[in-house]
């Protein structure tokens, strides 16, 4: 049969199997590349399935927007952590990870040649879900630390625009926003009549001090800020597939559409799972987040030894540092060499929308002390034979 046009040749391609390949064609090659930690969901998170097995009407489809229990658990977390009240201007629904909610928002703000603002560089899902859409993703580049330009994002904005999109703790940089940028970018987008769209899943990884800031929680954003969190990463929950938004609530309706259209309702066993997450001790989070910031520290260290061969800008968020490796190589490239030469992969920078130079991403949450500590120099060793080499 002769190949039909799709919307999809449009979108780029998943890195992450890309290299996942990479990897597999190299036995015992160390992954910097993936963005997941390395520990399990809180007991309490399994204690909760029999409650899930108990109740045989379980087995049949649930709200839309998930189940009651687990909507009021996350209204209090929202609250106390995020400083989010859940009132009659918003409301919460529960998805199939934050990637799904962040899908939701734009099929449900946009028609096909709208407007979307992302800065560079991007979460690559993100974009890839704005061209699924049939919208465009207008790309406004950060400064040289990363961090956001609300001047030239204000400019950015055209009639056609319909949201702005900040990630903070960001990936793939690992940079966090200041509580004055977003608020200024909130700002715009009121002023604007646009949404802003604040991806937080990695808002507990803060380092040195540095508090997570949520747009949702400005004095009377909740009208047009779109909020994404998921318990991927700080609960360990990356296949469960649990993620949560809040929106403003004269969204519900075309987002609960979305939602029921391609999924009908989140994991109901997942769901049962989460709620039994929230209940764990906060010493689940401390203990586990201290042990990534320990194997933080251990990488800057280690690419410190870089200067001269890379930019290495600071980070105090997320469990990533973004790379700028001073060569004319191109970026996958690099990757490859590093993988099959090196045994260790990271992800090319230009899936992240930079394309004017050679960055890399270096994940460290997955991995303990001793593994990172071999990755790194693995890393280090195998960036200064190549780039020295050129």
């Amino acid at each position: 049969m002769e190949s039909l046009t799709s919307r999809m040749q449009a979108v780029q391609s998943p890195i992450i199997p890309v290299v996942g390949e990479l990897i597999k064609d190299s036995p015992g090659t160390i992954s910097l590349g993936q963005g997941v930690v390395y520990y399990n969901p809180p007991p309490e998170a399994i204690e909760f399935l029999p409650k899930f097995l108990a109740e045989p009407t379980n087995n049949l489809y649930k709200s839309v927007e998930g189940i009651p229990p687990l909507l009021t658990a996350l209204a209090e977390k929202l609250q106390t952590f995020n400083g989010i009240e859940i009132n009659g201007e918003n409301c919460i629904v529960v998805t199939a990870g934050s990637n799904m909610a962040f899908m939701n928002a734009i099929l449900a703000i946009t028609e096909p040649g709208d407007e979307i603002i992302l800065n560079t560089p991007y979460y690559f899902n993100h974009e890839m879900a704005i061209a699924m859409a049939g919208c465009r993703a207008v790309l406004v580049a950060t400064d040289e630390n990363y961090q956001l330009r609300p001047d030239a994002i204000a400019q950015a904005i055209t009639p056609k625009t319909r949201a702005v999109v900040t990630i903070s703790p960001n990936n793939p940089t690992g940079v966090v926003y200041s509580e004055t940028a977003l608020h200024q970018v909130n700002q715009i987008c009121a002023t604007c009549g646009i949404y802003h769209i604040s991806d937080e899943a990695y808002e507990y990884f803060t380092y040195n001090g540095v508090k997570h800031v949520s747009p949702g929680a400005f004095e009377n954003s909740s009208e047009y800020t779109i909020s994404l969190f998921s318990l991927s990463k700080a609960y360990g929950f990356a296949s469960w597939r649990i993620g949560y938004m809040v929106i403003p609530k004269h969204l519900f309706i075309s987002v609960k559409q979305v939602q029921d259209t391609i999924l009908i309702c989140p994991p109901v066993i997942s769901q049962y799972a989460a709620l039994g997450a929230l209940q764990a001790k906060a010493e689940y989070l401390q203990s586990h987040i201290s042990a990534i910031a320990q194997v933080r520290q251990l990488v800057l260290d280690s690419l410190n030894r870089l200067q001269g061969l890379c930019s290495i800008t600071p980070a105090n968020g997320a469990f990533y540092f973004f790379l700028k490796v001073n060569t004319q190589m191109n970026a996958l490239e690099l990757v490859k060499r590093l993988i099959q030469e090196h045994k260790v992969a990271v992800i090319p920078g230009t899936t992240f929308g930079m394309d004017d130079g050679c960055y890399l991403r270096v994940a460290y949450g997955a991995l303990q002390k001793d593994t990172a500590k071999d990755g790194i120099e693995r890393l280090v060793q195998g960036l200064e034979t190549i780039v020295r080499s050129l």
